[in-house]
């Protein structure tokens, strides 16, 4: 156990207090509210990242974002558009880790999955009034 340093007391003699081991102090206890807005919002910082053209990302709706936590651990589920033609199974990825490493390292919290559902795709400019001829 180790002492803070000295700080003057009411009565003008110095004195000293133990410091607590961390985990004898306490926990910070997250909220699954705060951990779903972090999730949402590293869902949009990947898809910015992944995608090149700003005129589809901006049509995207902002992801919606569910979580469960406990014990240290958190399970996440996001719900998102992705812009169109893309490859979706790398752009699902790309998120996927994405999101896992910014919850983890923002609430240092595990995260064991991060499931997608994928709501609508998004055509890029110039491919909304196209038709199959």
């Amino acid at each position: 156990m180790t002492s803070q340093p000295a700080t003057a007391s009411p009565g003008g003699a110095a004195a000293t207090r133990p410091v607590l081991p961390a985990a004898e102090r306490g926990a910070t206890v997250i909220p699954e509210k705060v951990v779903a807005r972090i999730a949402a919002r590293a869902a949009r910082e990947a898809l910015a990242t992944h995608t090149d053209t700003s005129a589809a990302h901006a049509k995207l709706a902002a992801p919606h974002a569910s979580v469960t936590v406990g014990g240290g651990t958190a399970r996440l589920g996001l719900t998102l558009d992705l812009p169109y033609p893309m490859d979706l199974a790398r752009a699902s990825r790309h998120v996927q880790h994405y999101v896992s490493g910014r919850v983890a390292y923002l609430t240092g919290m595990r995260v064991t999955e991060v499931t997608l559902a994928i709501e609508r795709l998004v055509p890029s400019n110039g491919l909304e009034d196209r038709r199959v001829q």
